[in-house]
């Protein structure tokens, strides 16, 4: 089972990806969006076939990963999916900082992966526990998009709300009584869609996108630990965990600085995806 799992993760990885490319590439183009015309802004993007073939492909994809949460651990799954950075690499002539972020992100990914045991545990996670990981995340979230209204910083806040719904996701396919996630995960999404369609317009994929699976797939790992009973290993494989975060930690450092460097649209002022 966990085979198979690990196969839906790749398979929504590369649809995700190739899903936020193509988003990218529409989104980029349009007058200016807004979350205080939302409606509007939907509009503008839903007539766009390129953007709406993105986007479904993206709702396939993470149909592909609640399938494949329902088989494998968070942290397993997780580390397949960290694909999506390569996906959106392709097809374009990168900078310097933004080689040195694909590619320090790629090797922690790959190290997280190789960090985990063959079978790992997994558990459902305590209810308030996850509880007080999605209310941090949507916190921290919401400070990052006030506080830097850029590609960079806007394509954080999405990979943030996008791992916390990642986390409720897990609790909910425990069901019973944890279905009660559902409408927390279809928050977390939604928050997170706005937050990505905003960095589409302020920079290049890398720098929304980028940063956005980068966080989507490291903040996970780390819940799986955390959460969920995922066992932080020992000996090399404690070694391998330590270094793959650094290395996260150096492609999100380099995707950030180049996102920084764009020079974003003037018509696009600061946001509050609460407004």
């Amino acid at each position: 089972m966990i085979v198979a799992g690990l196969v839906l993760a790749v398979a929504s990885a590369i649809a995700i990806g190739g899903g936020y490319a193509l988003q990218h590439s529409s989104a980029s183009r349009l007058p200016a969006l807004t979350v205080r015309r939302p409606v509007r802004s939907l509009v503008l993007l839903f007539r766009s076939g390129r953007w709406a073939a993105g986007f479904f492909a993206g709702i396939g994809g993470w149909v592909l990963y609640v399938g494949a949460l329902a088989l494998a651990p968070l942290s397993l799954v997780q580390a397949a999916s960290a694909g999506g950075v390569g996906v959106l690499a392709l097809g374009g002539r990168l900078r310097i900082a933004e080689r040195v972020g694909v590619g320090a992100a790629l090797g922690g990914l790959a190290l997280l992966g190789l960090s985990i045991p063959p079978h790992p545990p997994t558990g459902h996670g305590v209810a308030v526990a996850v509880v007080a990981w999605v209310g941090g995340s949507l916190a921290l979230a919401g400070a990052i998009a006030r506080a830097r209204p850029t590609a960079a910083g806007l394509g954080t806040a999405a990979g943030v709300l996008y791992a916390a719904g990642d986390v409720a996701t897990k609790a909910a396919v425990a069901g019973g009584a944890r279905l009660a996630f559902v409408p927390v995960l279809l928050a977390c999404h939604g928050l997170a869609f706005v937050s990505m369609q905003l960095a589409f317009q302020r920079g290049s994929k890398l720098a929304s996108a980028g940063l956005a699976v980068l966080w989507t797939n490291a903040l996970p790992i780390a819940a799986g630990t955390v959460l969920f009973a995922e066992a932080l290993p020992g000996g090399v494989r404690g070694g391998l965990r330590v270094a793959a975060f650094a290395l996260v930690l150096v492609g999100a450092v380099a995707l950030s600085r180049r996102g920084e460097e764009e020079q974003g649209d003037p018509r696009l002022a600061p946001v509050s995806l609460t407004d």
